[in-house]
């Protein structure tokens, strides 16, 4: 029970570890970073009934509507929920890297508890690929969510704000969809997997680093 709890906590913190370290001007406050991790840790027991009823009831008509909005959207929009009510107008939100923190935070808290579930229904031995995979895309994910949602709330410009508000969720819930889609439809994922969190992982590196050298006007 231990070592599931441990496997699966370790590497939601060493990617969140990673982007909190990096935020060069302020380092966000800790108690704020763990009130949206445990916000993320929250969202798993509802969303997990909800996509339990879609799977019985059999919602959406073929699998590719299915996993996309079941999970791709689902997933993703309650994480962009959280952060707009909790975290966006919070004063401690006050510079452009402080979304990619608060972003990853949430996702993180979120695939960590997913992760520690999935270990104690299937064995350690998943811990591996699981960090690799699950955990690590929805750390990008939040990455990507939040750069935009920096983006948002950093600009003046109204018509950019809104861009930049559904983009916050668009993109999040377009490569969460794709993730989803290449596990499941795919008999030999790993190999589209592979280029695919390659990807993943410099999008949200580049944007990470285009947000570490924003500068916010007051």
């Amino acid at each position: 029970m231990i070592a599931a709890i441990s496997a699966g906590f370790a590497p939601g913190l060493a990617i969140l570890c990673y982007f909190y370290l990096k935020d060069q001007f302020e380092t966000e406050p800790i108690y704020m970073v763990i009130r949206a991790f445990i916000f993320g840790m929250i969202l798993v027991f509802p969303l997990m009934f909800i996509q339990y009823i879609m799977d019985v009831e059999k919602v959406w008509p073929n699998e590719f509507l299915h996993i996309f909005f079941a999970y791709g959207f689902l997933e993703e929009f309650f994480k962009w929920f959280i952060f707009l009510v909790a975290i966006y107008p919070h004063v401690h939100f006050d510079e452009h890297y402080d979304g990619i923190v608060y972003g990853s935070s949430i996702s993180l808290g979120f695939a960590t508890l997913e992760n520690i579930l999935f270990l104690f229904a299937n064995g350690l031995e998943f811990a591996m690929g699981r960090a690799v995979f699950p955990v690590s895309s929805h750390a990008l994910f939040g990455v990507i969510m939040g750069y935009y949602l920096g983006k948002s709330k950093f600009t003046q410009n109204p018509q950019d704000k809104k861009k930049w508000l559904i983009l916050s969720l668009a993109l999040p819930v377009i490569l969460h969809g794709l993730y989803d889609y290449i596990l499941s439809a795919y008999q030999f994922w790993p190999v589209i997997m592979l280029p695919f969190m390659l990807f993943l992982w410099w999008f949200a590196l580049h944007k990470a680093k285009q947000a570490r050298m924003a500068k916010h006007i007051h």
